[in-house]
Order: C-alpha cells, then sequence, then structure tokens
C-alpha cells in the first residue's frame, strides 16, 4: 500500500496551531513511507470561505515548509464530480429525494425534543420496500439524503483514541446535496478521500462525530475505507481551549514576533507526540522516527516559555547572515543607522547567545546602530575621579593596539592593574560611553566590533 495523507483545511480563518500540527503529522507521516501528501482546500462554505484566508494557509504552510506532493485541490472546482456521484447514487438506491422543507423538518425536532427523543429526520420520503410516499409537492425543489443504515453500528479503530463505535440509530439521513444542487460538508469529504485514494486521515477530534457519517458513505459507494485518527485538542496554559486570548494562534503572527519555523515545527511535534525523552530534534529525525504509535489521546497544553526556549536554540544554531536577513527589517523601522557601523551578521552572532526571539535580537542589537545616549546619572556614578585616570590611558593606548578581543583584553587588565582597580570600574563606563547602555556583552568583544575610530571618538567625547 502506498500511503496517501492529506491535510483539508477549510479556508474560513488563519491556519491555526492545531491545523498546523495536524498538517505536520500527516506530512510527516507520508514522508516517513515515501508516500504522498496531500492539500485539499474544502471551501463549499461560500458563506465563510475568503481568498484571504486561503492565501493565510498557503502562507502558513510555505513558512513552515510543509510541501505538498499534489494539489492544492479545491472543492468548488470538483462540483460536477459530487453532482455525478449524487445521480449514481439516487439511481443505486443509496440516496433519494426529500421534499420536505426546512420548518417541516424543524417541526419534526421539535416533537421529538417534547418527546424526550433525540431531534432528527423521520424518515417521511425515506422509500421503503412497501411504502406510499407522500405526494410530490408543487414548486418545491427536494435535497437529496443519503440512505443511512437503520441497524447495526459503525465502528473503526481510531488510531488515536482506540476502537469507536457508533450505533447506526443515532445517525438520521444526512442531506448530502442542497435544493440547488449544491453538495455538503460530509458528503465531499468522502468522495475526495475517495477519489484521491486517501489511506490515513488525521485530523481534530472535533470530527470524531463525522467519522461515521463519512464511513457509511464511503461503504455506500464500494470504497475502501481509510484509518482514521482524531488528535485532541491543544488548550492554553491556562488549561482552556486556545483562543485569541492566549496571545498569537494564527500561524502567521509567529514569524511576525521573531520565531523560526524549525522552532515551531519542533515544538508542534512534541504537542501530542513523543520519541522517548527527546525535547530537540531535526525534521529529518522526526520524519525517521515518525509514527501513529506514540501519539497520544489527551489535550497538550501550550507553553510558551517552551516554545521560547526552543527558538533560542534555533537561534543560537541558525546562519548569522539569515538571521541578519530577518532581523534587518524590524530594525530599520526603528531608526538604525547602518552606515559605518559593525557587520550586522557579526553584530547578531555575538548577541544571539542570550534572546528568545528574533525581534528581541533585533531590539539587543540596536545598541550599535544608533547615536549612544548615557543616562547622566549612570554616568556621575561610574564616571569618577577614581577611573578618569585610567581611562584615558586606556584610550590614548588603543591608538596602537591589534584590534582584536584577545588583544583588547589584555590592555584593559594592564591599565586595570596599573591604576589599581578591578574589571567593573573601567568596564561599566566605557559601556555607558560606547553603547549607552550598562548591559552588554563582554566589554572586549563590543568593542571590537564597533571599530577602533567609534570607540576612541566616543570614549574621548565622554572624558
Amino acid at each position: 500500500m502506498t500511503v496517501r495523507t492529506r491535510f483539508a483545511p477549510s479556508p474560513t480563518g488563519y491556519l491555526h496551531l492545531g491545523g498546523a500540527r495536524t498538517a505536520l503529522y500527516s506530512w510527516a507521516y507520508a514522508r516517513h513511507f515515501g508516500g504522498t501528501f496531500v492539500l485539499r482546500i474544502e471551501d463549499t462554505d461560500l458563506e465563510r470561505s475568503t481568498p484571504e484566508a486561503v492565501q493565510a494557509i498557503l502562507q502558513g504552510m510555505e513558512w513552515l515548509g510543509l510541501a505538498h506532493d499534489e494539489g492544492p485541490f479545491y472543492q468548488m472546482q470538483r462540483m460536477d464530480r459530487y453532482r455525478e456521484v449524487v445521480k449514481g447514487m439516487l439511481e443505486a438506491g443509496t440516496a433519494y429525494l426529500c421534499y420536505c422543507s426546512p420548518e417541516e423538518v424543524e417541526a419534526m425536532r421539535e416533537r421529538m425534543r417534547a418527546a424526550g427523543e433525540k431531534p432528527r429526520y423521520d424518515g417521511t420520503w425515506r422509500p421503503e420496500p412497501g411504502k406510499v410516499l407522500p405526494p410530490v409537492p408543487e414548486g418545491v425543489k427536494p435535497v437529496v439524503r443519503f440512505k443511512n443504515p437503520l441497524d447495526g453500528e459503525v465502528t473503526w479503530h481510531d488510531v488515536v483514541k482506540g476502537p469507536i463505535t457508533i450505533a447506526n440509530k443515532e445517525l438520521d439521513d444526512l442531506v448530502i446535496a442542497r435544493p440547488d444542487g449544491t453538495p455538503t460538508y460530509n458528503f465531499c469529504v468522502a468522495v475526495d478521500d475517495w477519489d484521491m485514494k486517501i489511506t490515513h486521515v488525521l485530523r481534530g477530534d472535533d470530527h470524531v462525530n463525522n467519522t461515521p457519517r463519512q464511513i457509511n458513505i464511503l461503504r455506500a459507494l464500494g470504497a475502501e475505507l481509510p484509518q482514521y485518527g482524531h488528535l485532541p485538542m491543544i488548550l492554553g496554559p491556562d488549561g482552556q481551549k486556545l483562543s485569541k486570548r492566549h496571545g498569537a494562534v494564527s500561524v502567521m503572527e509567529y514569524p511576525e514576533q521573531g520565531y523560526l519555523p524549525e522552532a515551531m515545527l519542533n515544538y508542534l511535534a512534541r504537542l501530542g507526540w513523543s520519541h522517548g525523552d527527546d525535547e530537540i530534534f531535526s525534521m529529518q529525525q522526526f520524519t525517521e522516527w515518525f509514527n501513529l504509535d506514540h501519539l497520544t489521546a489527551s489535550a497538550a497544553q501550550f507553553n510558551p516559555e517552551k516554545l521560547g526556549w526552543l527558538n533560542n536554540h534555533y537561534i543560537k544554531q541558525a546562519d548569522n547572515e539569515r538571521l541578519a536577513g530577518l532581523a534587518l527589517p524590524k530594525m530599520a523601522r526603528e531608526g538604525a543607522v547602518f552606515d559605518g557601523a559593525p557587520p550586522l551578521a557579526a553584530v547578531l552572532g555575538l548577541m544571539k547567545e542570550r534572546t528568545n526571539t528574533i525581534n528581541e535580537l533585533a531590539d539587543a542589537a540596536m545598541l550599535f546602530y544608533r547615536e549612544p545616549k548615557p543616562d547622566a546619572a549612570l554616568l556621575t556614578q561610574h564616571l569618577t575621579d577614581a577611573v578618569r585616570p585610567a581611562l584615558a590611558q586606556f584610550v590614548e593606548r588603543l591608538r596602537d593596539v591589534e584590534w582584536t578581543k584577545p588583544a583588547l583584553s589584555a590592555l584593559m587588565k594592564e591599565v586595570l592593574a596599573a591604576h589599581g582597580l578591578k574589571m567593573p570600574q573601567l568596564a561599566m563606563p566605557l559601556r555607558l560611553l560606547v553603547t549607552g547602555q550598562l548591559q552588554t556583552p563582554a566589554i572586549d568583544a563590543v568593542l571590537e566590533l564597533f571599530g577602533r575610530e567609534t570607540v576612541i571618538a566616543r570614549v574621548k567625547a565622554g572624558l
């Protein structure tokens, strides 16, 4: 069997974290077996589907690097195929025309609720041997209903949740085509999975109730059933359903906040799956390890701190030129002056150890790309009469020293020894005069990057 998985979002909003995890697992399972990953856009909800949402989904998939092998297929472009299948089911007797109005169906349901029964369609127009159907009303366009089995059960082994059984008497005869001929969601999904030869369906557990309906339709079509796996929802840090109040929910908000796609993928992979105690792994490792045996049925909890920790790891591993390309737009918006300043890639290489996002990294790097404005009170505190002679000697010696971190460090130690001072007494005023800040990476590394002329000019101006 060739493994064929699919990701089939409805374009009624952005690509959220739960959808991205579903896409990742489906993609990885296909990659693990050398199979095919299909992208399908389920856009039959004309009132809520938008081109902007389609674009957001495609952008999210592209940012994550989850390339599809086939598609994207759009359900609205498959209407002729759905009508053909409906016609065949009417001819085969697995579907029938129903002339009940929506008001009549709602009245049926109200009567059942009043009687303490489960509200459902009562089968008024369902053809049965010996049954006399009502006369066809004039001017009423019928819906098409699927002739669901009346007895028995639908059972499948869910690869996440285990065996699930639903009695057919719990399911009424589903509308598969509306009066204008447009097909309905569950019908389209079943036909698509059949036509696209999908072998494994991974999706959110909000689809569990759809599965028995789709299985019955597929059986009526004589189609082979895929294996189903329903993934638990992702909860916010407070244990509630993940929502906008927890911060970014749309996948495309994360690059805006400075996260790398490899960090997001690594994080999502562990939200419902595990490989021993491994926390950090590449996507190549993930596809080699990924199987359906280690998916958990319990809800996963989103942890922003852990995502930040992972992002820090991948920032530290990232090529500095790549980081520069990501940080530069934000820095330019904040007024960074790059002319005559140190190379951005080199600066980010120095600063990246302590930052969790590209945005934090860009903010930290700004000290190299704007004029220093040290706080007057801090200067008074650190630029004391005891320190001034040492600072003056240090700046004079800068003319002749080799401009490397080790040589600058050695010079600082010489000056400190000559004046009987400790490192912070010289390093603090140096930081203030050169960068305007008290908190920076190691001062010798900072001076090396700023360059000889800039350092000398700023220290002399401060003195």
